[in-house]
């Protein structure tokens, strides 16, 4: 078994046993304090000096530490599966640290880190700066920082029978979303699809009701790809009257039940038919590796915090092979916290799913995409970082 905190790992041995819950909590600010009382590491004091770091990126500890404790996080509704993936291979690390995630959007999951309710969140988009500066109230000076974890194209789910390759240019597909182009016979999207026999038939938007990261990142994609043809600025609500469905699951509900309905949503939900995206001259379908090439093209996001990972997507990137749609999902931890056994937790935790064991781990239940060797060494190194008491 591998310990993972700070970067380093470490062989333990425990018998616990963990306690694992992803939860629905509809209510972005609900009670989510910690027991602090059950959250008291157990470090062995025998260390043999033998079993002190042999080799560099190999540190191994014959007693170990092992930590027992609960942490709770709330957010993001794309990173279900793989928080699912990871909360059961923690279990094998940490069986004594009880893990549980409410899967309530990423609005919810920042509002309950700024409201101190929960240890860390998980969200599909970054912390603005009114959210920034509130999170020295709970985080301390130095605030919270955002680590990726999870990198995810953003499909474009539809259900329209007989015509299972859709393909749709940039302007196209925003004109849909915008709702200028409703009916699926219109000639834009007879010009993108010249070989398919496309219905007379009123075409529904289907859109996440609730404050959605998913839903920001889309609209980013359409501000930078389709500027005429999509005036709204990028937010967590979505803009136009359409069909709303909650969270990711919901969406992809309402998709494959109806019709000529077409969204969006996070890739690993997609069960059914889903459209090639525009990229200069050709159209890209989604998958990791073309996400993984957004990813690699883009820039760190100016927040303030040293360090920080949050990252500023090229939205309107023309390489070919790349899908443009592109979900970078962070955790968002606090800098500081005023436990330092709470601290531990939360570093041991993250060190775990940034770590390639953990990333694996999301790949294989997700299809996400993982974070890359160097982004794993800077993450490694801003989780240890954390402060505690």
């Amino acid at each position: 078994m591998k310990l993972y905190r700070s970067g380093a790992v470490v062989a333990i041995a425990m018998s616990a046993t963990l306690a694992l819950a992803a939860c629905g909590n509809d209510d972005p600010t609900a009670d989510a304090t910690a027991d602090e009382g059950a959250s008291q590491p157990a470090a062995d004091e025998n260390t043999d000096e033998s079993s002190e770091e042999t080799s560099e990126g190999d540190d191994t500890a014959a007693g170990g530490e092992e930590l027992s404790g609960d942490i709770k996080a709330s957010g993001a509704s794309s990173q279900e599966a793989a928080m699912t993936a990871w909360i059961a291979g923690y279990q094998d690390v940490q069986p004594g640290v009880t893990v549980q995630y409410d899967s309530i959007g990423s609005g919810g999951g920042r509002e309950n880190l700024l409201a101190g309710a929960v240890d860390f969140a998980g969200s599909d988009a970054y912390l603005d700066e009114e959210e920034r500066e509130a999170a020295k109230d709970v985080c301390g000076p130095g605030g919270a920082f955002h680590i990726p974890v999870y990198i995810s194209p953003v499909a474009i789910p539809y259900n329209l029978p007989g015509v299972d390759d859709l393909q749709l240019g940039p302007d196209t597909l925003a004109k849909i979303m915008n709702q200028d182009i409703t009916s699926w016979d219109d000639p834009a999207i007879a010009a993108d699809n010249p070989d398919a026999e496309l219905p007379a038939m009123d075409i529904t938007v289907v859109h996440r009701s609730d404050d959605s990261g998913t839903t920001e990142n889309f609209m980013e994609y359409l501000s930078a790809a389709a500027p005429d043809s999509w005036p709204h600025e990028a937010d967590k609500v979505w803009p136009v009257p359409a069909e709303g469905a909650a969270q990711t699951t919901g969406v992809i509900q309402v998709i494959n039940s109806t019709e000529g309905t077409i969204g969006y949503a996070d890739a690993s939900a997609v069960t059914g038919q889903s459209a090639a995206i525009g990229v200069g001259d050709e159209f890209v379908k989604f998958s990791p590796e073309a996400a993984a090439k957004v990813v690699d093209a883009s820039t760190p996001a100016d927040t303030g915090v040293e360090g920080d990972l949050a990252l500023d997507l090229a939205r309107d990137t023309t390489e070919s092979g790349a899908y443009p749609i592109v979900l970078v999902s962070y955790h968002i931890a606090c800098s500081s916290y005023d436990d330092a056994e709470r601290a531990n937790l939360v570093k041991d935790f993250l060190s775990y799913v940034v770590s390639e064991e953990g990333q694996d781990a999301a790949s294989e239940a997700a299809g996400s995409a993982s974070i890359s060797p160097e982004m794993r060494e800077k993450a490694m190194a801003l989780i240890d970082t954390i402060q505690g008491g």
